[in-house]
């Protein structure tokens, strides 16, 4: 038998659980399988295939920034701005909703997976001109 204060615990974390599920959207209602929503991007087509940018896009973020801060390279194919460029989700008003929003381009997988963005405590998370 549990005892009272942990029956408490017990109860809370499953209740902040079920909260956590209740903002993932069902990605196919056939399967009803729990994945991301991700938002198509705006143009003819990616710097490398679906798969690809899905697994390594850090590996090509991380690269970016090395070449462009160590060695001054600053190449547009892999920045961050290009990204974003891309990829902006827009909001009911019409501009590109910054990563404080949970329809983030970025967040839809980070969110799912629990992994913390932090190159949005230095770079603006939207376009620069909407």
């Amino acid at each position: 038998m549990v005892p009272g204060g942990a029956r408490i615990v017990v109860l809370v974390m499953m209740l902040a659980g079920m909260n956590c599920l209740s903002s993932v959207i069902y990605a196919d209602d056939a399967t009803n399988a729990l994945l991301p929503v991700i938002p198509m991007g705006q143009g003819e087509s990616c710097v490398k295939d679906t798969d690809f940018m899905r697994r390594n896009h850090m590996e090509l973020l991380k690269h970016q920034r090395d070449e462009t801060t160590l060695r001054g390279v600053r190449e547009e194919q892999y920045s961050l701005k290009e990204c974003l460029n891309c990829h902006a989700v827009y909001g009911p008003d019409a501009t590109a909703v910054t990563v404080a929003d949970p329809m983030h381009f970025c967040r839809s997988c980070h969110d799912y997976a629990a992994v913390s963005i932090d190159c949005f405590q230095c770079h603006a998370s939207r376009p620069e001109t909407d």
